[in-house]
């Protein structure tokens, strides 16, 4: 009775399973079939579509944009999250539990709350239609510091005591000791960010009004307005920016998966 209990329930489950997975993936399977069928009388498998979606989109300097502007707000936020957050993880200093506090509290707020006051910072600066316009605001985050403080909660201190004792000093612990030890923390902020960063349409459409900064969500919505009818050439241009995005969750998301998993973990 047993087995055949348990032998249903993961039947049931695997039919679960199975139809929220169709049910996930039955957009992004409409996107990419729309992409390579015309919308014509007679439907035909065709490549077309992506060469002038391509072509049409000036995606090759959208891509360079937003790639400039994710990898910039990666590399901060990874150097940002990583000193701040072994601050709240190991040093002990007054008020520590109500910075943690405050910190989190970001989390809440829309971006949108505070673009006023962002925009007029970077207008003071004259930095409004340059690429740090895009970086800067992105450069730490609330989320950043937290993830990196509860993996580096995770890590023993024994092992910091070690390299004490052997004459290294606190910068040295972090980047030749723990560093390495957080990498899947630190691929899971990367991921995290560069996805943020290459969906981002609010910040370049605020901060910068000149061709030449255009980013790939910026490129995807003038698309949209130029070609709304011809739907094929629509999806092909949605699955060429989504592209980068999918690659490199493809070749991190055991990282990431290991990386979310071990941040709520405390020896």
């Amino acid at each position: 009775m047993d087995k055949f209990t348990n032998s249903t329930f993961k039947i049931f489950s695997f039919i679960l399973l199975f139809g929220g997975l169709i049910i996930i993936l039955s957009p992004f399977i409409f996107i990419l079939y729309t992409s390579f069928f015309s919308t014509g009388t007679e439907s035909k498998f065709t490549f077309q579509y992506y060469q002038l979606a391509w072509e049409k989109g000036n995606f090759l300097l959208a891509f360079a944009n937003s790639g400039l502007v994710a990898i910039a707000s990666v590399f901060f936020q990874v150097i940002t999250s990583t000193l701040a957050g072994y601050a709240l993880a190991r040093l002990k200093f007054r008020g520590k539990n109500f910075l943690i506090l405050l910190i989190i509290s970001t989390l809440i707020i829309p971006f949108q709350v505070l673009v006023i006051p962002i925009f007029l910072i970077l207008k003071w600066g004259h930095l409004i239609n340059t690429y740090w316009a895009l970086i800067l605001p992105s450069a730490a985050s609330g989320f950043g510091i937290f993830l990196m403080r509860q993996y580096f909660i995770s890590i023993p201190v024994e092992l910091e005591e070690a390299a004490t004792l052997d004459g290294a000093n606190s910068l040295q612990i972090i980047w030749q000791i723990l560093f390495p030890l957080a990498k899947p923390a630190i691929i899971t902020l990367s991921l995290f960010t560069f996805i943020g960063e290459w969906n981002d349409l609010f910040k370049p459409l605020v901060f910068t009004n000149t061709p030449n900064l255009t980013t790939v969500q910026l490129a995807l919505a003038s698309f949209q307005e130029q070609f709304t009818s011809n739907w094929s050439l629509l999806m092909a241009a949605v699955i060429i920016a989504t592209i980068p995005v999918i690659i490199l969750f493809i070749f991190g998301q055991k990282q990431f998966i290991q990386g979310v998993s071990d941040t709520g973990i405390k020896n």
